[in-house]
């Protein structure tokens, strides 16, 4: 499978704002939006162009890419099924986003960003309702139980991780057990729970046209 290889905080600065690719680096006085918060490049902090009508959808596309760690093919097959299923689709779009099992991890705090709590889920570091579970793009649904499984318990990186977010809690569609190292999953979560900075119709109508 294909990863991004190249430096994050160059996403950042592409966006104009932080994305949080790094956990908590990006709390930090080393994160580099904070020291070029202009775009990458030599003329980055010259750029002045004025933004289509297309460039604004394809820029949040763009952002809602960095923001859960999906290649462009990832998310083209993720908004299909948004399309197809029933209700809103940017909204059911968001939803399908927030329900991977990588993203799971790291909204339970399991994991310091998306981007390492993918590298664990890989792994088989963790169990969906018992059984072990390595797909990070797997759908978790309501009721469904995400643990660190028994080998993987003492994993320092998991374990620094709840240590850093403690205080931060969870969102309202989940629960965590921090002492048992799992998290439940409440139900389905809604829009305003979600809080990406995400115009996700704007994402709609670019792969509308």
């Amino acid at each position: 499978m294909a990863v991004y290889h190249d430096a994050r905080c160059r996403l950042c600065r592409r966006e104009g704002m932080k994305l949080f690719l790094k956990g908590a680096r990006c709390l930090t006085d080393k994160c580099a939006f904070e020291r070029r918060g202009y775009a990458p490049g030599e003329h980055g902090k010259n750029r002045r162009a004025k933004e289509t009508n297309y460039g604004l959808q394809l820029r949040e596309k763009q952002k809602a890419r960095r923001i859960y760690g999906l290649l462009e093919r990832q998310f083209r097959h993720t908004f299909a099924k948004a399309a197809d299923a029933k209700g809103v689709t940017g909204e059911v779009l968001l939803q399908m986003l927030e329900r991977r099992l990588d993203n799971v991890v790291f909204r339970l705090g399991l994991a310091a960003s998306r981007s390492a709590a993918r590298q664990l889920v890989r792994h088989g570091h963790f169990a969906v309702n018992g059984r072990n579970v390595d797909i990070p793009s797997f759908q978790v649904r309501p009721g469904d139980e995400v643990s660190v499984r028994a080998k993987s318990r003492e994993l320092a990186v998991i374990k620094n991780s709840l240590e850093s977010r403690k205080g931060q809690g969870v969102p309202d569609w989940l629960e965590l057990a921090g002492e048992k190292l799992s998290g439940r999953v409440l139900h389905v979560p809604s829009r305003a729970s979600i809080g990406v900075p995400i115009n996700e119709q704007l994402i709609v109508e670019l792969y509308s046209k």
